[in-house]
């Protein structure tokens, strides 16, 4: 790739980052009505599509396990600055909480059936008017909804959990939300990622970052390698995930947003 390619990347990277929720989000007023204050002191909370309302009110059972899986949830310095990707320790942390609670990872499969109805002329009565019949044509369309894969459903509710990842993975995440809400399966989505600017900061703030033997890493010219380079701007954050809610990708499926703040570094 050439600098030129880089700088492009770069430059459209910058273009879509949200700084905070659009006019599509709830009113802060109804996340702090339904929201515990203890998880929105740790956490960045957003609400699209009244997704707070829905989960609080009409899933009470599986809104009190995931707020109780985020009070749990604790992370460290090191677990940030250890690589690891997608196995790292820190999405661990909220399977060993909601796995044995019944929360599964689901995939959605179904084929489309469609009815074409007619009214087919097929003669004149004595009258002159046409005479008519009703048939009907099904087509199949097999696999119309084929591998989309949520993380963590139970009941009616699914969640995912985005560290660190390339942010097309959100558009993965949000176009599975909305093919599992427009199928009747869920009700309501919950999406959790690393939090905005001051999580971004921090992160920068913790210096070299560690092989997954825990020993300081480098790059291939043997310059350290710092932790802010691991998460850059077109990874999985609130700034990349904000965007896409703010334009409507979740489709009609209510989403609520949830960002990792330093709040939920212990030490």
């Amino acid at each position: 790739m050439s600098d030129d390619d880089d700088e492009f990347e770069e430059e459209v990277s910058r273009d879509e980052v949200a700084t905070g929720p659009g006019e599509a989000a709830d009113p802060a007023w109804l996340v702090e009505a339904k929201m515990p204050a203890d998880l929105r002191a740790k956490y960045e909370i957003y609400s699209y599509r009244s997704a707070a309302t829905i989960l609080a009110e009409s899933h009470p059972t599986e809104f009190q396990e995931l707020c109780e899986a985020l009070r749990e949830f604790e992370i460290t310095k090191t677990m940030i600055r250890t690589a690891g990707g997608n196995e790292s320790d820190i999405p661990k942390l909220l399977s060993a909480a909601l796995r044995p609670k019944g929360w599964h990872e689901t995939i959605i499969r179904g084929d489309l059936l469609v009815k074409l109805i007619s009214r087919v002329q097929v003669g004149v009565q004595k009258n002159g008017k046409p005479k008519t019949e009703q048939r009907t044509r099904t087509i199949r369309r097999e696999k119309y909804l084929d591998g989309h894969k949520v993380d963590y459903v139970k009941g009616r509710v699914a969640f995912d959990l985005e560290w660190n990842s390339k942010d097309q993975t959100f558009d993965r995440d949000l176009y599975a939300f909305s093919a599992f809400a427009q199928t009747g399966v869920i009700d309501v989505g919950v999406l959790v990622t690393r939090g905005g600017q001051e999580m971004t900061e921090f992160i920068k703030s913790l210096g070299q970052s560690l092989t997954k033997e825990g020993e300081p890493e480098f790059t291939k010219r043997g310059v350290p390698r710092m932790v802010g380079a691991k998460y850059g701007a077109s990874t999985t954050w609130m700034g990349k995930l904000l965007y896409r809610m703010n334009a409507g990708r979740n489709g009609a499926c209510p989403v609520l947003v949830i960002g990792i703040t330093p709040a939920c570094v212990v030490d």
